[in-house]
């Protein structure tokens, strides 16, 4: 079967703010909007952004967290497994702009199977996303 691209949708408080992340920020190209959400093209994946009333200003309430490779990942989170270079663009980009990172940009399992390039960081809603790379992509679901 082919990989095929997945759709996500998400709240945020401030669809302005969120425009200017996904669109500006992350560099995702926007599709179809109203004024409650916007499509963004997510390295040709689907995510919605949707203003929901009420929804908090960042950061937003984590479910938790879990301890991996000596840091804290937030849980819930998201993101996509990029080639190395264009996670160090996009790690650049995030640290030009001025992002708070709630893991910066590291390799974690160094060594051992499974080792990635990773990142947490969040939008202005306070979602969690989790950008991570792989050298050798065969080793994502090393054991």
């Amino acid at each position: 079967m082919s990989l095929r691209p997945f759709h996500l949708a998400f709240p945020v408080h401030d669809i302005a703010a969120a425009r200017a992340f996904w669109g500006g920020v992350m560099g995702c190209r926007e599709g179809r909007s109203a004024a409650e959400w916007i499509d963004f093209d997510f390295y040709g994946h689907q995510i919605v952004v949707h203003l929901v009333a009420g929804a908090a200003a960042a950061p937003a309430p984590d479910a938790g967290s879990n301890p991996v490779d000596g840091h804290d990942v937030p849980v819930p989170h998201f993101g996509v497994i990029l080639d190395m270079a264009d996670w160090r663009a996009l790690a650049d980009r995030l640290t030009a702009a001025g992002t708070r990172f709630d893991i910066a940009p590291h390799v974690r399992f160094q060594g051992q199977p499974g080792e990635q390039a990773t990142m947490f960081f969040r939008d202005p809603s306070g979602n969690a996303i989790e950008m991570k790379a792989f050298e050798d992509l065969g080793q994502l679901f090393a054991t």
